[in-house]
């Protein structure tokens, strides 16, 4: 029987950038850092206490091109949940992260937002 989701899988231009906006910015952890044979290397992310990792991928390793900068957007499908939104978009602004819009209502009544990495990959910040 499945227990539960390991990691999801975003595509990254430059892990090291990438490892860098998670863990120093986003204030998430690296959980896994391994290098699985000549050009792969395996590398999750998790918000802290999470179980669910982000495997920041490299473009090659799954057929694609390596992505652009903020501006040209590709929903992940990730939702992330914070208690406090407004707080959380005031640190994470101030830090340099990029936002759509201030945290608004939701037509179901949760306030919510969506922010990008720095290589387009979307969230969707939602507060419990």
């Amino acid at each position: 029987m499945m227990t539960r989701l390991h990691s999801t899988t975003i595509v990254v231009g430059d892990q090291e950038e990438a490892l860098r906006f998670y863990v120093d910015t986003l204030g998430w952890e690296k959980r896994e850092d391994n290098q699985m044979g000549p050009g792969m290397r395996f590398l999750t992310v998790v918000p802290p206490g999470a179980q669910t990792g982000i495997v920041l991928g490299q473009p090659e390793v799954y057929g694609q091109q390596p992505p652009t900068t903020i501006g040209t957007e590709s929903g992940t499908g990730i939702s992330l949940m914070t208690d406090d939104i407004a707080a959380t978009y005031a640190e994470l602004s101030a830090k340099g992260v990029k936002f759509k819009q201030p945290p608004d209502t939701m037509p179901w009544g949760a306030k919510a937002t969506w922010f990008s990495d720095p290589f387009g990959n979307e969230y969707f910040l939602v507060e419990e």
